[in-house]
């Protein structure tokens, strides 16, 4: 009974970590802990215990694995304004160097700016908006 308490406490501590860390493996290991945790309530030895953790962690993993929810989510953050403070922003070019690249003048500095794929194949003077970046360079449309 008292070996119960441990695990639940082991719980506790895995709970408290996820609500830090936010992952999800965390979780599962307080699951796994929580079901050692009544096996030691019901008078299971140790050993069964510590097996069926360990079980229990490996098959919620491999199941949450293979249903997506442990996936890693990628974020392209040249192309996310949640992500890149530029995208979404407008510059304004007066005169383009080559028909698809220039130099603009855009917080403070010089950037290079490149036309982005499907824009007009000849680029006029005007303001243009940031869809991207690559690099240290600008990729821009024609604003609406």
């Amino acid at each position: 009974m008292q070996l119960a308490w441990i695990w639940f406490g082991l719980m506790a501590l895995a709970l408290i970590g996820e609500v830090m860390t936010g992952t999800f493996y965390l979780l599962i290991v307080a699951a796994g802990f929580a079901v050692a945790g009544g096996l030691a309530y019901v008078g299971m030895s140790v050993a069964v215990q510590i097996a069926v953790c360990a079980i229990a962690v490996l098959v919620a993993t491999l199941l949450l694995r293979k249903t997506g929810v442990l996936k890693k989510r990628e974020v392209d953050a040249s192309a996310n304004a949640d992500v890149n403070m530029d995208v979404g922003q407008t510059v304004t070019i007066d005169v383009w160097t080559t028909p698809h690249s220039t130099r603009v003048w855009y917080r403070g500095t010089h950037w290079e700016a490149e036309l982005a794929p499907g824009a007009p194949a000849t680029a006029a003077p005007g303001r243009y908006v940031i869809t991207h970046t690559r690099g240290n360079t600008l990729v821009v449309s024609p604003a609406a």
